[in-house]
C-alpha cells in the first residue's frame, strides 16, 4: 500500500492495468475512521483488482462545510489510517472542490460512493449525482452506489462527542 500525491500515482495505475486488474476508486474525508468506512471500502474493494482511494486535503474539507471544527484530524493522519486497511491498495489526497480531476486522470473502470448518492443520477446538479461517473461510463466503466451501514457516521460521532454520550 502506497500513498501517492494523484500525479504520481499514474504509472501505478498504468501498470495495474496493463495486467488486467481493474481498478476500483471512491473519495471521501474520512475523518473519524468507523465500521461503515472499513465496510464501505471491504465492499468497494470487492468490485474490482485494486482500490485506490481519494482523500480530502484539509483546506477542502474546510470548503466543504462539514462544521467548523472539521476535519479533526490532519490529512496526513486521515491518509495513513485509510492506507493501513486491508482492502486499500493505494491513497491520493487531492485539493479540489471534488475528485473531478483526479477521476479523469485515473480512469477507474469502477467508481463507487456510499448510498448516500444515486449511481443512476445522471444530472450534475442533483445533490444526489456522482461526480465522474459520467466520465467513468463513457470509458466503459461502471457507477455503483453501496448502501450505508446504519447508525453510523462522523457526524453522529462528533454530535454524540458534543452531547457527552458514548
Amino acid at each position: 500500500m502506497k500513498s501517492y500525491q494523484y500525479t504520481d500515482i499514474e504509472d501505478e495505475i498504468a501498470r495495474w492495468k496493463s495486467n488486467g486488474e481493474t481498478i476500483v476508486f471512491t473519495n471521501g474525508v474520512f475523518d473519524i475512521l468507523h465500521v461503515g468506512h472499513v465496510d464501505y471500502l471491504t465492499r468497494a474493494k470487492s468490485l474490482g483488482d485494486r482500490l485506490v482511494v481519494g482523500v480530502n486535503d484539509d483546506a477542502s474539507v474546510r470548503r466543504l462545510n462539514k462544521s467548523p471544527e472539521r476535519p479533526i484530524n490532519p490529512e496526513a493522519a486521515r491518509c495513513q489510517i485509510i492506507n493501513s486497511l486491508k482492502p486499500v491498495d493505494a491513497v491520493v489526497m487531492f485539493g479540489e472542490d471534488t475528485p473531478l480531476q483526479i477521476i479523469k486522470q485515473l480512469l477507474p473502470s469502477v467508481l463507487v460512493k456510499g448510498g448516500d448518492y444515486d449511481a443512476e443520477a445522471m444530472d450534475p446538479e442533483d445533490p444526489k449525482y456522482i461526480v465522474g461517473s459520467k466520465e467513468v461510463r463513457e470509458l466503459g466503466g461502471r457507477v455503483e452506489a453501496l448502501s450505508l451501514v446504519d447508525g453510523f457516521s462522523t457526524t453522529n460521532i462528533v454530535s454524540k462527542l458534543k452531547a457527552g454520550k458514548s
